[in-house]
C-alpha cells in the first residue's frame, strides 16, 4: 500500500465537492460487476453527466503528472475515475475488483492491477466509513485526509465500513501497470524511492546514482509489457 499525501490541494478538493454536490448521483448498485453489487451500498455520480466527466478528466491530469503515482504504479492505463458518496449506514461490504475492465465509450479493456481511492471529505467531518484492506499482515485500516490518496494491489479483499456519521466522499479509479508482477512492482517502487531519497540528501555521488538508475531501467526493460 502506497499513501500519497497531497495529491490534491485544500482548494482543489473545495471546488471538487461544490461540482460534485450539484450533479446527479445513482444507486451504486448499477455500476458493481458481480458478486460486489450484493455488498455495495453507496452513491455513485452519473458517469453519463458531462460535469463528471470533466471532474474525471482534470483528476486523471493530476494522477498522471504525480510523481509517487507514477513511481508506484507505472500506469499504462487508468480507469476514468468514479466518484462516490456514503451516506449515514451506507457501506460496501468485502469484494475483490473486476480483474478486466472495460473502459467507458470505447473497445478497449484494462487489466486492474492496482486500485487508488483518493479522500474528498476531511476524516474529522464524518465516522466510520474506513478503507480496510486485507493483507498478509492482517486488515489495514485506511483514512486518509481529503486531498490524500491510496493505491492498492487490486486483487485484495477490501471494505468501506458503514458511516455512521456525516457523509463520505471519495473518487476512486483502476490502474494497468506496465508492470504486471505486485512483487517486482514494490521493488522497482523501493528502488525508485531511495534513489530520489538519495539524490534529495545529497549523499551519494553521481557515479553511484548512475549505478543505481542503470540497474532500475534495466529491470523495467525486463518485466514491462508495453
Amino acid at each position: 500500500m502506497i499513501i500519497i499525501d497531497d495529491l490534491l490541494t485544500e482548494s482543489e478538493v473545495a471546488q471538487f465537492r461544490q461540482q460534485l454536490a450539484k450533479v446527479p448521483f445513482i444507486d451504486g448498485k448499477n455500476t458493481a460487476m458481480g458478486m460486489a453489487a450484493g455488498v455495495k451500498n453507496n452513491g455513485q455520480a452519473d458517469a453519463q453527466d458531462a460535469r463528471v466527466q470533466q471532474l474525471a478528466n482534470a483528476l486523471l491530469s493530476k494522477l498522471g503528472n504525480n510523481p509517487k503515482v507514477i513511481s508506484g504504479a507505472l500506469p499504462q492505463r487508468i480507469f476514468p475515475p468514479c466518484f462516490n458518496r456514503y451516506s449515514e449506514s451506507q457501506t460496501y461490504g468485502y469484494h475483490v475488483d473486476a480483474a478486466i475492465m472495460r473502459i467507458p465509450n470505447t473497445p478497449d479493456v484494462l487489466r486492474s492491477d492496482m486500485s487508488m481511492t483518493v479522500f474528498l471529505t476531511p476524516k474529522e467531518d464524518y465516522e466510520g466509513g474506513e478503507l480496510v484492506i486485507q493483507t498478509e499482515f492482517g486488515e489495514q485500516k485506511i483514512k486518509c485526509d481529503a486531498g490524500s490518496a491510496i493505491l492498492y494491489p487490486s486483487s485484495s479483499l477490501h471494505k468501506v465500513t458503514p458511516v455512521t456519521k456525516g457523509e463520505r466522499m471519495a473518487a476512486i479509479t483502476w490502474i494497468q501497470s506496465m508492470v504486471s508482477d505486485q512483487h517486482m512492482r514494490e521493488t522497482l517502487f523501493q528502488l525508485d524511492q531511495s534513489i530520489q531519497s538519495l539524490i534529495n540528501t545529497g549523499n551519494a555521488e553521481r557515479e553511484q546514482l548512475d549505478g543505481l538508475h542503470h540497474v532500475y531501467h534495466n529491470l523495467i526493460r525486463q518485466f514491462a509489457q508495453v
